[in-house]
């Protein structure tokens, strides 16, 4: 039986189109793998960039460079992450909604400088 499950990522980047692209296609792919997740299993994507993030939007950049099956029925959305003084500056986080059988332990993502952001899921990859 499968269940609704939430699994989060979070990676850090340069402020240009390239990068993001890069780093959203990085974070997307790893957490798709780890999770084992196929088209079939999404419910939709939410990806939020920090303020200091202008160049690309992730949704676009993972529409066009996903390659590894069909992804154009998943809804994506994408907005600012709130800003917080003090916080991680050039963060794309996201969040991933999909069916998983019951009982599976999600594999958050947390690449790069993100990684500071949740210490208690540092290594568990």
């Amino acid at each position: 039986m499968k269940r609704l499950y939430g699994i989060r990522g979070a990676i850090t980047c340069e402020n240009t189109k390239d990068s993001i692209s890069e780093k959203t296609l990085e974070m997307c792919s790893l957490i798709f793998s780890e999770n084992g997740l196929k088209p079939e299993d999404f419910v939709s994507m939410h990806f939020t960039l920090t303020k200091d993030l202008d160049e690309m939007n992730p949704c676009a950049a993972f529409r066009r460079l996903y390659k590894e099956c069909d992804v154009s029925r998943i809804p994506l959305f994408c907005s600012q992450e709130a800003y917080v003084k003090g916080g991680l500056e050039k963060v794309i986080r996201l969040l991933v909604t999909v069916y998983m059988e019951e009982g599976s332990v999600p594999q958050n993502v947390y690449l790069g400088g993100a990684a500071v952001l949740r210490p208690d899921l540092k290594g568990k990859l």
